[in-house]
């Protein structure tokens, strides 16, 4: 392994349809690694911290870092931050069983999206119906994701008819210049 196998690794089904959750895997020159998940995590998340080294252990414990402080220290080498808030963001690195430390590694973290709007059920023995394709709320800047490509289609349909309906009077007024 080298510096330039860091980066996003998760695994596929073999015809594709399925794939495991990413991580994020940062490969330093020492033997220690710490491996987190695909960066940026979201506020309210759980996120495990793994520590890994290249050389075999019996006592894979490992010492966890958050900008310089030394925040824990586990038996088996992961670390989960429980419910993670923006104030969690910040430098990690880890020590497994006094090998050099890790690689610093930035964690950011972002707020969760919206919720969802609520399920609307109907009372026993009335009936509604929803729109096959729900517009977003009004004001919504994907509104035009919904609006704008059918307009486009419209005014280029529009633009090919007139071009069709110029080029044959062109060729009109040239047959007619002909005889």
């Amino acid at each position: 392994m080298s510096q330039h196998d860091s980066g996003s690794y998760w695994c596929e089904s073999s015809d594709g349809s399925s794939s495991s959750s990413s991580i994020n895997l940062t490969v330093s020159d020492g033997a220690v690694m710490l491996q987190t998940p695909v960066l940026p995590v979201m506020e309210g998340d759980d996120v495990t911290l793994t520590c890994t080294t290249t050389t075999p252990s019996s006592n894979p414990q490992a010492d966890f870092y958050k900008d310089g402080s030394h925040i824990g220290q586990e038996p088996a080498g992961h670390m989960t931050l429980r419910r993670i808030s923006r104030s969690d963001e910040g430098q990690y690195k880890c020590d497994m069983s006094g090998n050099r430390q890790s690689q610093t590694i930035w964690i950011s973290v972002r707020g969760k999206p919206t919720k969802p709007p609520p399920v609307i059920v109907p009372k026993s023995g009335s009936s509604f119906t929803t729109p096959a394709h729900p517009l977003p709320p009004s004001g919504s800047p994907s509104l035009l994701l919904f609006v704008l490509p059918p307009v486009c289609a419209v005014v280029l349909l529009v633009l090919l008819v007139l071009l069709v309906l110029l080029v044959r009077q062109c060729v009109r007024k040239k047959h007619q210049g002909e005889t």
